[in-house]
């Protein structure tokens, strides 16, 4: 059977941490926080305002994937929290095996840096959001997702995401 992977994408402060855990506790899937996976020289270099380069964000979206890969090889679906701002990183993502479903959490500039500027336990700085608003790439046709304003509770933010998988079997779990 078919594993779907979701990954919860979009630019800082659009609460894919939160939406991720409202996710897990809907479904039961196993979840993982991709800003864990960055290492140590990104986070340096992302907490002193520096934007991260390609070169930078390689190995990270590799370990992702292998995270995701060795999830479907145990017959696990999984949620990872990932910014996924280009094409071309979703598409290493979409490389491990299995049903690769982007849900991508929108908002404006000014809700989006409201809610940075209001967190006190991440390291990524407001100033920031302009260089990752200008690196996001539109979703393409040919990529599976679900594109969901976060103007609204996470609770409808879950059970929107979760009504549009159209999952084949009942997911939940107790």
């Amino acid at each position: 059977m078919t594993q779907t992977h979701l990954v919860v994408m979009g630019v800082a402060g659009c609460g894919k941490s939160t939406v991720a855990k409202a996710l897990q506790e809907r479904l039961g899937w196993i979840v993982a926080e991709g800003d864990d996976y960055h290492p140590a020289s990104n986070i340096a270099k992302m907490s002193s305002g520096i934007p991260l380069s390609d070169e930078d964000r390689w190995p990270w979206l590799d370990t992702i994937a292998a995270w995701t890969a060795e999830q479907d090889r145990a017959g696990l679906p999984t949620i990872v929290t990932c910014s996924a701002l280009r094409r071309v990183y979703r598409d290493r993502l979409r490389a491990a095996p299995g049903r690769t479903v982007f849900v991508h959490l929108t908002g404006t500039p000014e809700l989006l840096t409201a809610r940075m500027a209001a967190r006190t336990d991440h390291f990524m700085p407001p100033t920031l959001l302009p260089s990752q608003l200008a690196t996001l790439e539109p979703l393409q046709a040919d990529e599976e997702a679900i594109v969901i304003d976060i103007d609204r509770s996470i609770d409808e933010i879950a059970e929107v995401a979760i009504s549009q998988l159209h999952l084949a079997s009942a997911p939940h779990h107790a």
